[in-house]
């Protein structure tokens, strides 16, 4: 946890200042899945991404975070691929990778955490309908996004609702948003439209670059404001794509922040170290319950732990 993106008073739901982490799971599993084909010389451990993602997930906890969410693509096609036929699909990614996408939402949740499977949306829409739902708690300090996706800096709000690109743990605020991409978080889904975004498969305008695009929006503000004229015959796919571009927050993902609370493990979770082929799990799980647990709650374990 960098630049104020660290929890304040583990253990406890009820102070003022909780900070939520909201982790966009399907990424972390490629990452994992890639990180590990470094050293294992293609020989694919069946869970091996996911125990990387569950050990990824501890180490924000060891370090101090008390509410934390996963958003995952259950499947990666979702309602977008309605609209425009050459939106990203699940076609190319390698099965043992696919392979894993179950039985992450599966160890997530078995080892306590919240986790919210999407299907007909996509697991950035979870995090942006996460992000919404938190930031309306007053006792929220600050919500940290831990996603690399462009789409998810319209989420952005002051130094409130942040997101942390991965490469080189960078904490980007509404003031970073300005500073990559030009334009205000509320923006982006315009800007997005304009210039396209190719991992989502969508091309943007022809002819608008990244300054032509922000150059029109600080002058127009919002594509549907645009005068006749600016986007001649492309309005009407600029439109599209903006809706492409436009992450949902309406995602009914939990009624109270307090879900998010990790308070450790479910019986279930006892399973998934020798599935996972995984020994260094286990103990370092107990290790962050009893961290995150009420000081008499720890006090009891303890006991019974010397018992």
């Amino acid at each position: 946890m960098q630049q104020n993106c660290s929890a304040k008073s583990p253990g406890n739901s009820n102070f003022e200042g909780m900070i939520v982490h909201l982790i966009d799971g399907t990424y972390e599993l490629f990452r994992q899945f890639y990180g590990h084909r470094r050293y294992n010389q293609g020989k694919d451990k069946p869970y091996g991404a996911v125990a990387g993602v569950l050990h990824s997930v501890l180490e924000m906890i060891e370090t101090g975070a008390t509410h934390v969410g996963v958003a995952t693509d259950h499947v990666i096609e979702s309602f977008r691929n309605d609209l425009w036929p050459d939106y990203k699909t699940g076609e190319g990614i390698e099965p043992n990778l696919v392979a894993q996408f179950q039985p992450l939402e599966d160890a997530l949740a078995a080892m306590g955490v919240a986790v919210w499977p999407m299907i007909e949306l996509e697991a950035d829409d979870g995090l942006a309908s996460a992000a919404h739902l938190a930031a309306a708690d007053s006792r929220v300090e600050k919500v940290c996004i831990w996603a690399n996706d462009k789409d998810l800096a319209q989420c952005v709000r002051d130094d409130r609702v942040v997101q942390i690109i991965r490469k080189g743990m960078q904490v980007r605020n509404a003031e970073g948003v300005r500073a990559k991409f030009g334009v205000e978080p509320t923006l982006i889904p315009d800007f997005l439209a304009l210039v396209g975004d190719s991992q989502d498969g969508y091309p943007g305008i022809p002819g608008i670059g990244p300054s032509t695009a922000a150059a029109l929006l600080n002058r127009h503000g919002p594509i549907e404001s645009f005068p006749d004229g600016v986007l001649g015959e492309q309005r009407q796919r600029a439109i599209l794509f903006k809706t492409l571009a436009t992450l949902r927050t309406d995602a009914p993902l939990f009624a109270d922040v307090d879900e998010l609370e990790w308070t450790g493990p479910m019986p279930a979770f006892a399973e998934w170290p020798k599935r996972m082929a995984d020994d260094r799990i286990q103990p370092r799980t107990d290790k962050a319950r009893l961290k995150a647990a009420p000081p008499d709650e720890t006090a009891t374990d303890q006991t019974q732990l010397s018992l």
